[in-house]
């Protein structure tokens, strides 16, 4: 990873792996919120020089430390500075939406050191879409500068008349020189004698109350609480298979540096260092994924969905009544109704996973109050879907883009060549995606359920049918007798796309085909064609639009394997699941941070290691949530509030003996157990079970 980022609540920085912010960047570094960069220029020199980089770490997302020394500094046959004299440490975090930087000098040279430490700082308050180059815009003007004793501030005016203001304060008392945008202090050093210098960082907009700023080791020490209050609320995993181990502790770690509240809850935003922000879509599939560790994520997910719900017919934001939002942004092009994002709503699956959400939430936790709180929520969801989905009564849910600046394809593979005919044709639209009909039957199947449950059989019994009949239709229309796979999606003319993708595998997390199809989907999903050996491609290889190196035509992609293995582990197809896993396992350990990306390069594996598409987020919510996943697909289990069971049925991986569960939360209680290989049988041992459930366990 080329760059660093570190991220709390709203605010993320990202910068080189130096800590600079340099000008002109191509990955358009700086200190982030709100869409706004507040920090355009953070440049460390030491005597007007770079400094050469010893180590850069961000292991732990909330806090990042950086070692640096000095190059060789001679000017007319003088010594100025010895070569590597100066260890600089960068520590920096944030807390409370500010930032902190604890710059630590320390003298290895055997006599006194004096030197100037430099830090070039600007800021342009650009809007995000506009650093990213996507996009064009009237924005508003920098008003000034105004300096204090120690202390630098930036203002600026923007287009949507909201102001913006930058505060840049240090604790040095020297007096700091400030002259053509750089701030310098002076420093001498005794040997083996070390100075630091804390700077912190505010960002402000409008008339909000600025954030409140706190002793470094203060703000430090209440952030560290947080993350072992976020733990503390975690399933506790335990297994004697490392790579396992280490990716299981990586994703959590990641999803709680995505976790954002927006007022209503925690829930994980897409991912860094370019979708901090809500995204339906991002958000329902990573907070699903996450059921097993925390289901509260999932509730405060639900809630932020619901409140930007779609109240009208917006065709500049692709908005309807009933829709759930793709994306919302907070910058200065939103806010002047320059870009739809406010929140724009292209996406045609973010509705029936906002449902498909609330009915797993429920099965795991017996919430139902929730569904009474949400219910015009629901009902409105419902007719969307009918009415909106469903634009011409053919029971299949399609997408058209109607904003002129929204986004053409509204499924998952949201790329302008992803869904591609056999011929090399791009569909057109109106689309209907094979896992977006699979969400709408999973989507009615568990409503329905619920709604039995909450005395409501008429309308139970009306859902059903209806997810009868798409069932049937979805059969019917998808299924592609020559090659025995469904058809990633029906194009404007109800034609099949028929090349090989791996869409169709999301549907057997729906329940929805029928044995000997699903037993058909799971062997072309295996086949060569597909799976790498580090993972499912996203096209199979082969077909006229693959390319492994594209972004979602062969590439592979965690979180598409990661809802294709609950579908697996529900049919208990262990075999499957554990040849999935395991490759992604053995991807994960090649690279950074252990660290699952958002995507990589669909080479096989014969290739010698997994390839790294060139830019991917990291870290990336449904990335982080993968592992989650394969927890509880190797557990096999699926709680039922309804029902008052829990249907297990458990395995591990070939490199495994055992795994053990602590405190997952399910219902009003906690479930803890170890699986365990035992003279080659699998032996489950349940230490609690406070749940009030009955487990199920299922042989297949």
């Amino acid at each position: 990873m080329e760059y660093r980022v570190i991220k709390e609540n709203e605010l993320f920085l990202l910068t080189d792996q130096k800590g600079n912010i340099t000008e002109n960047h191509p990955y358009g570094l700086g200190l982030y919120i709100k869409d706004t960069r507040f920090l355009s220029k953070w440049d460390l020199r030491i005597n007007g020089e770079e400094p050469v980089l010893l180590s850069s770490d961000a292991e732990e997302n909330y806090a990042a430390t950086i070692l640096l020394t000095n190059p060789h500094m001679e000017k007319g046959g003088e010594l100025i500075l010895w070569r590597e004299s100066i260890e600089i440490e960068r520590k920096r975090f944030i807390y409370e939406n500010v930032l902190y930087e604890v710059v630590k000098l320390k003298n290895y040279y055997p006599k006194p050191v004096t030197f100037d430490l430099n830090i070039q700082v600007d800021v342009d308050f650009a809007d995000m879409f506009l650093v990213r180059g996507f996009q064009t815009g009237k924005v508003g003007t920098r008003t000034g500068q105004t300096v204090g004793e120690r202390s630098l501030m930036f203002h600026y005016k923007g287009e949507d008349e909201l102001t913006r203001t930058t505060k840049i304060s240090w604790d040095r008392q020297e007096k700091a020189a400030f002259e053509h945008g750089e701030i310098a202090f002076r420093f001498s050093l005794q040997p083996a004698a070390e100075e630091t210098v804390t700077f912190i960082v505010q960002p402000q907009i409008g008339q909000e109350a600025a954030n409140e700023v706190l002793h470094p080791d203060e703000a430090l020490r209440r952030l560290k609480w947080s993350y072992q209050q976020w733990q503390e609320k975690i399933t506790e995993i335990e297994t004697d298979y490392e790579p396992l181990q280490r990716l299981v502790h990586r994703g959590i770690n990641d999803v709680r540096v995505l976790l954002t509240d927006l007022g209503y809850g925690p829930f994980p935003v897409a991912g860094l260092p370019w979708f901090g922000v809500p995204f339906g879509r991002d958000s329902l599939i990573a907070a699903l994924q996450l059921l097993a560790f925390n289901p509260e994520i999932a509730k405060g997910t639900l809630l932020t969905m619901a409140r930007y719900q779609g109240t009208k017919l917006d065709p500049w934001r692709d908005e309807q009544p009933g829709k759930i939002m793709h994306e919302i942004r907070f910058g200065e092009l939103a806010n002047t109704n320059q870009i739809p994002f406010t929140p724009y709503y292209g996406t045609i699956d973010a509705t029936p996973l906002f449902l498909v959400l609330l009915t797993e939430y429920v099965k795991w936790t017996g919430d139902l109050a929730i569904v009474d709180q949400l219910k015009e929520n629901v009902d409105a969801a419902l007719a969307w879907i009918d009415q909106y989905g469903d634009r011409d009564g053919d029971l299949f849910v399609e997408y058209h883009q109607e904003s002129s600046k929204g986004i053409a394809n509204q499924g998952w593979k949201d790329s302008g060549d992803s869904i591609v005919h056999r011929n090399g044709e791009y569909a057109k639209s109106p689309i209907a995606l094979a896992e977006v009909q699979g969400y709408v039957y999973q989507a009615k199947k568990g409503l329905a359920d619920i709604f039995e449950k909450l005395n409501e059989g008429e309308r139970a019994e009306k859902l059903r049918q209806q997810a009868k009949a798409l069932k049937d239709q979805f059969d019917e229309q998808f299924w592609m007798e020559d090659v025995e796979f469904y058809a990633i999606a029906l194009d404007e003319q109800k034609r099949q796309v028929g090349t090989i993708t791996s869409n169709p595998g999301h549907v057997l997390f729906a329940d929805m085909l029928n044995q000997d199809r699903a037993d058909a989907v799971v062997r072309m999903l295996l086949s060569p064609k597909m799976f790498s050996g580090y993972g499912i491609r996203t096209m199979g290889k082969g077909e006229t639009g693959y390319n492994p190196m594209s972004y979602h035509d062969g590439s592979i992609w965690p979180h598409d394997n990661s809802i294709i293995l609950l579908g697996l582990s529900k049919l208990g197809r262990r075999d499957a699941a554990t040849l999935i896993m395991s490759g992604l396992i053995e991807a994960a350990e090649h690279f950074e941070y252990d660290r699952l990306p958002e995507l990589f390069c669909g080479y096989d594996k014969s290739f010698g290691k997994p390839v790294k598409y060139p830019v991917a987020c990291s870290p990336q919510a449904w990335a982080a949530g993968t592992p989650l996943v394969f927890i509880q697909a190797l557990l096999g289990l699926f709680p039922n509030s309804l029902t008052k069971e829990i249907r297990l049925s458990p395995t591990l991986l070939d490199s495994m003996n055992f795994l053990k569960i602590s405190n997952m939360a399910i219902g009003d209680g906690q479930l803890s157990l170890t699986v365990v290989r035992e003279q080659g049988k699998m032996n489950v041992h349940v230490h609690e079970n406070t749940t009030g459930y009955d487990l199920v366990f299922v042989s297949t």
